[in-house]
């Protein structure tokens, strides 16, 4: 263990072997990716696809082998056990930090099917990673304001369709759809502008979450609602990366999938937006209530 290093020299270590990691399993990765590019039948995505998602759990296994190896993490974690990596999820959290996906990963790697996240389209480019979550299927969406698709109804037909055959591809192999329903990461500037009326959360879009649904809900087992607190204060890239993270809650709750939101048409039934609007309300106002009380309690002791 090289948690006693000063963060001056875990960070360096951190960086260094996280970027290792990528560069041993991303050219393996796509390798397969083009095979499965140069052979598109529909014969071909049950072999390879597998296989796709091993190299990604292994290079998740890896992220968790330097981590474990460079921080000293309080791990306060509860709702995990009895998980099951051969069934589908629909996963939802709230949204801090670029830490949050290391936390997902590293607890959830092998107990579920691999997350596949929606990215924003801008994402693609990002060098390596852009060319592996194409890989590995992630959805990349253009993300819209309320008021742009007032403007534009066209947009949410097109988003759909880009959801739905994407989650064509995740209905052949169990598969756990991730969805950050804020759209973004907290920060108080955000919280601000947006008047949001929860305490420690943004307002929550429930467009992606209801076009997963609508694409694939007869196959998900569940909804995974996930609840990362970070008792010291929201963490930065670097924060982590220097082993200035001690302690990190996570909350795990399964949720049944709502079957009077099954099937309703999202882009064009104001009227089942609302019905689907007002579910997600309260699913945040719970995790509001939660991430208080999560709060209190590490303050106590």
């Amino acid at each position: 263990m090289l948690n006693f290093l000063p963060a001056f020299l875990i960070a360096p270590i951190a960086i260094a072997l996280l970027l290792v990691n990528i560069l041993f399993w991303v050219p393996i990765l796509l390798v397969f990716a083009f095979i499965r590019l140069l052979l598109p039948f529909k014969a071909t995505r049950p072999v390879i696809d597998p296989i796709c998602v091993f190299i990604a759990n292994s290079w998740i296994s890896g992220n968790s082998g330097w981590m474990r190896l460079t921080q000293k993490l309080d791990w306060d974690v509860q709702g995990i056990a009895g998980l099951d990596p051969r069934s589908w999820y629909l996963v939802n959290s709230n949204h801090q930090s670029w830490v949050d996906i290391f936390v997902l990963q590293h607890l959830l790697n092998r107990k579920i099917p691999l997350l596949k996240f929606f990215l924003k389209q801008e994402l693609i480019w990002v060098p390596f990673m852009g060319l592996a979550w194409w890989a590995l299927d992630f959805p990349f969406m253009r993300r819209h304001s309320e008021e742009y698709l007032r403007k534009h109804p066209e947009m949410r037909a097109k988003d759909q369709e880009t959801t739905r055959k994407a989650c064509e591809k995740f209905a052949l192999i169990p598969t756990s759809v991730m969805n950050f329903l804020e759209g973004t990461r907290f920060t108080p500037a955000k919280h601000a502008k947006q008047q949001s009326p929860y305490q420690y959360l943004l307002k929550p879009k429930a467009g992606g979450i209801a076009l997963a649904l609508d694409a694939l809900g007869a196959k998900f087992d569940s909804i995974l609602d996930v609840t990362i607190v970070y008792p010291q204060g929201i963490p930065t890239f670097m924060d982590f990366m220097a082993g200035r993270v001690d302690r990190v809650i996570v909350r795990v709750r399964k949720v049944p999938v709502p079957a009077h939101l099954l099937g309703g048409n999202y882009a064009e039934d104001a009227e089942f937006r609302k019905a689907f609007g007002d579910w997600v309300q309260q699913l945040w106002r719970e995790k509001d209530a939660q991430i208080g009380e999560l709060l209190q309690q590490a303050r106590r002791g």
